[in-house]
């Protein structure tokens, strides 16, 4: 793979004499009003934009559109960097917000219909097993080589990219360009942690240390203490536990996004289960053919660890989360964390941390006087049935996307857009406003060693070795967005009592072969997925697939002694790796 590295002084000799005046003058004050701190030096931040004005000057005066979901990060590309691409390219880009579900139905609704909704679209890179199978999103690496070569900026520096290995296909081409990347860690109080009597009256009921929970039964136990033991602190009800349960698309993604592998329903192998992964569906080792999702056909997403990841959400929602988190959506969870009255959440992204380190003049009561956070982030805790080689939980990384579906004129203006939302020009201030990181050199930049204080563990986890164990969706899933929209679903009958969770995660299980079945004749019939859709084994009965490397059979103890680490232990290990 090209690595589209040239120096500053190559790039201006590129470039020289062919730049406006009023574009270079717009370049020099976004440069020093706006893009520091910067790895670049400010002339060669002024070489990187002198490229970009002369790879727009055809494109000069479109208009684009292109959408994303609604997080920080997006928010200062729509609001400040497209005015900045604009004013120093002359590309108008439309840069619409909208929730993460409605993103997905427009990528479906595109590529179903094959009508140019958006020029681009920042799509999840759980989509890769989709878009490498389809066909209908371009294909990179090829596009960079080919029709897109003119409008690859020279300092692009794949190589630098944390999540290009996401966003990469079997064939091992890049389908996608990462522009924002979170984990999913846990969360906690840690000056609730560090309280002496806390501490003491802990140890004293559960006979070990109260610290970081390194598996699902601590949590469990520290859930339990802070809500039935603890109860009130500073004269404010608390809680030991946060999640939502609303049933809306993203409940499905709050299983999907490695719930049940953190459990240890998936097998091992690292960025995903071999041949288990995270949603259950199993795919052999050195083939593309998804076989099955239902333990009777190999897989494992209603198998006894599927089915205890999906119990413990329910019961922890109920027992030991604030009243009305159960009808919570993904977004109404973080402000309703924000008002301080919870020890810890199982399930946090650190999409959310830029809202974490908000003053509390504006309502964020997890920060104490001086904005130093009262909280910290760390390693997700394990269930009972993970073993040590799984993957340990779940990483976003929402990545640019082309769908060929687009004129390749306007692809080729929305790929200079993307190229430099994610540009080394404004990556470090980018991320200082989402904190969402998707380079090495931004994480590792000065600036963010001397803000890493008032970011509760961001800095370090990034930073760490660690952060390779945290992986998206992978390529077992043929058709993302087929699938996801029947989690919910099944996940929101547990909630609402309708179905036991084993009840639910049969349904789960059957609908996704039923939907894969129907991918398959697609496939042989007309090689809709390439030759790599769904090849279904036969059924089976369960007692056999859990003998022959199918799902995991039920543990005779499914909460085993509650273990527990050192927050500043962990961390001081970070630093040492």
């Amino acid at each position: 793979m090209r690595k589209y590295l040239l120096s500053a002084a190559a790039v201006c000799a590129v470039v020289a004499g062919s730049i406006g005046y009023a574009d270079e003058m717009a370049a020099k004050k976004w440069i020093d009003e706006e893009f520091q701190p910067s790895v670049l030096t400010k002339d060669e931040q002024l070489a990187e934009m002198q490229w970009f004005i002369q790879a727009a000057e055809p494109y000069k005066g479109m208009e684009i559109n292109v959408l994303s979901e609604g997080i920080p990060t997006h928010s200062y590309e729509s609001e400040v960097l497209a005015k900045a691409f604009e004013e120093i390219t002359g590309i108008k880009v439309n840069h619409q917000i909208l929730g993460e579900g409605e993103v997905v139905q427009a990528v479906q609704t595109q590529m179903q219909t094959k009508r140019n909704l958006y020029d681009a679209y920042v799509n999840d890179s759980d989509l890769i097993g989709t878009h490498s199978r389809l066909q209908l999103a371009y294909n990179l690496t090829d596009m960079m080589e080919g029709d897109f070569k003119d409008v690859t900026n020279p300092g692009l520096d794949l190589d630098d990219f944390m999540g290009t290995q996401f966003t990469t296909g079997p064939d091992g081409d890049l389908y996608q360009l990462p522009d924002q990347q979170f984990a999913n860690l846990y969360w906690f109080r840690k000056d609730w942690f560090d309280r002496e009597d806390l501490q003491a009256a802990f140890k004293e009921k559960y006979g070990y240390d109260l610290g970081v929970p390194v598996n699902w039964s601590a949590y469990e136990d520290i859930a339990e203490f802070f809500s039935e033991d603890v109860k009130e602190i500073d004269g404010t009800a608390i809680y030991g536990h946060m999640d939502y349960g609303k049933r809306a698309p993203d409940l499905g993604w709050r299983m999907t996004d490695a719930w049940l592998s953190m459990a240890g329903a998936g097998s091992k192998g690292e960025p995903n289960g071999v041949p288990i992964d995270e949603w259950g569906i199993r795919m052999e080792e050195g083939s593309c053919n998804p076989a099955g999702a239902s333990v009777t056909r190999g897989g494992a997403a209603n198998g006894p660890a599927a089915v205890y990841a999906i119990r413990k959400w329910d019961e922890w929602l109920r027992k030991y989360a604030p009243p009305g988190a159960a009808s919570y959506d993904f977004y109404q969870s973080l402000p309703a964390l924000a008002q301080g009255n919870v020890a810890q959440q199982i399930f946090w992204y650190t999409a959310f941390t830029a809202d974490m380190v908000k003053p509390r003049s504006e309502g964020n009561n997890t920060v104490d006087e001086n904005g130093n956070p009262l909280w910290r982030m760390a390693p997700s805790p394990h269930g009972p049935y993970w073993e040590e080689g799984q993957k340990v939980g779940y990483q976003d990384v929402g990545s640019w996307t082309f769908l060929n579906s687009t004129p390749l004129d306007r692809a080729q203006a929305a790929w200079l857009y993307a190229q430099f939302v994610v540009s080394k020009t404004v990556d470090v201030k980018k991320s200082h406003v989402g904190l969402t990181f998707i380079r090495d050199s931004t994480v590792n930049h000065e600036s963010f060693t001397e803000r890493a204080p008032k970011l509760g563990g961001l800095v370090e986890f990034y930073r760490s070795p660690d952060r390779t164990a945290w992986s998206p969706t992978g390529i077992n899933v043929p058709d993302y967005p087929k699938l996801a929209q029947i989690w919910w679903q099944q996940i929101g009958d547990v909630n609402s009592g309708a179905f036991t969770p084993q009840e639910a995660m049969d349904r789960l299980a059957e609908e996704m072969d039923i939907t894969m079945a129907r991918m398959q004749r697609a496939d042989e019939q007309a090689n809709v997925y390439g030759g790599c859709g769904p090849r279904l084994n036969e059924e089976k009965d369960a007692e056999w697939w859990f003998a022959n490397g199918g799902a995991k059979p039920k543990l005779e103890n499914e909460k085993p002694q509650g273990k527990t680490v050192n927050y500043d232990e962990l961390v001081a290990r970070w630093q040492t790796q």
